[in-house]
């Protein structure tokens, strides 16, 4: 008997630690799921079905998937995937910030075949050539958002509630076109971080955060950990969303905010705590993100 996509999505919404997970039906063939995960580690359990596409968008937060071949795929705010449901079945999805916001297309093959969309009967393209182009031979294709696939996605979110409905079906098909004429190898792909590699840099990263009045460099933390200058950063940023310095920064300044308001220490020991000898240069990398010094900031929370 053949599994239908609603089917997969209740065992999908059954196994995984999704919050606010709503689902919509746009056409027959075509479901568009709204995600919001919260949990560092996110198992979804549903049947390998091959004839199901399946479009990934990331809207805010960082996730990735660990791949059949020991790899790993993360997706930063912009970035999308497409893949058949037969490629992430039991996938291990991994939410580095512990945070992901995103939606998912899932696009039946056998029934968009027996009933063509009519937008697209015209352009000559079918969803069969889709398969073939991203998901030959079992392939996890991962992009860079651009200017287009902004404007596409930004459709799927904010609309009036009477226009939610038309809008989404309108931008699942301009987004089908669009891949319909985009061509992978001239579009920037995701990078793929083999296991060990994002084994180092988790351990890395954890070093940083659990030793915030400490500073470590780039070479440093290459020459301890044996890994290249180069891949560290790229891999850093892959997987936490954002440079070292900047990931380091907000960590210091959230164990910051959290000192000002649970403890009566001094803002020069606080300062201190985080790594800042200068009290003016704490005060300024608060205030930017904060966007108070962080005296204004107790006394706002007293």
């Amino acid at each position: 008997m053949e599994q239908t996509i609603s089917e997969t999505e209740n065992l999908i919404h059954t196994h995984c630690d999704a919050k606010n997970a709503q689902t919509f039906q746009l056409s027959d063939g075509i479901e568009l799921s709204y995600f919001t995960l919260t949990s560092e580690n996110t198992r979804f359990c549903h049947e390998p079905l091959s004839h199901v596409i399946e479009i990934n968008y990331c809207r805010a937060g960082q996730i990735g998937w660990k791949l059949g071949n020991d790899a790993s795929v993360y997706l930063g705010p912009g970035d999308f995937c497409i893949h058949t449901m037969e490629t992430c079945v039991h996938s291990h999805i991994m939410l580095p910030n512990n945070y992901y916001e995103g939606m998912t297309l899932y696009i039946d093959l056998k029934k968009l075949t027996r009933q063509p969309p009519e937008l697209l009967t015209g352009t000559g393209l079918t969803v069969k050539e889709l398969l073939e182009k991203f998901c030959k031979n079992h392939v996890f294709s991962s992009f860079a958002g651009n200017e287009i696939t902004d404007s596409i996605f930004r459709g799927f979110y904010g609309q009036p509630e009477s226009f939610q409905h038309p809008y989404r079906i309108i931008k699942t098909w301009e987004l089908l076109l669009y891949l319909g004429k985009m061509n992978p190898e001239m579009t920037q792909h995701l990078s793929e971080y083999q296991a060990e590699q994002v084994a180092l840099i988790r351990q890395i990263h954890n070093q940083l955060v659990s030793n915030l009045d400490k500073r470590f460099t780039i070479e440093e933390l290459s020459r301890q950990y044996l890994i290249n200058t180069t891949t560290l950063k790229n891999g850093f940023k892959a997987i936490y969303g954002t440079s070292i310095a900047a990931h380091v920064k907000m960590h210091r300044m959230k164990f910051a905010a959290k000192q000002l308001l649970e403890t009566p220490a001094p803002i020069t020991t606080i300062a201190k705590e985080v790594g800042y000898d200068s009290q003016s240069k704490f005060t300024a990398a608060f205030k930017d993100i904060y966007h108070v010094t962080p005296r204004e900031y107790r006394q706002q929370h007293s």
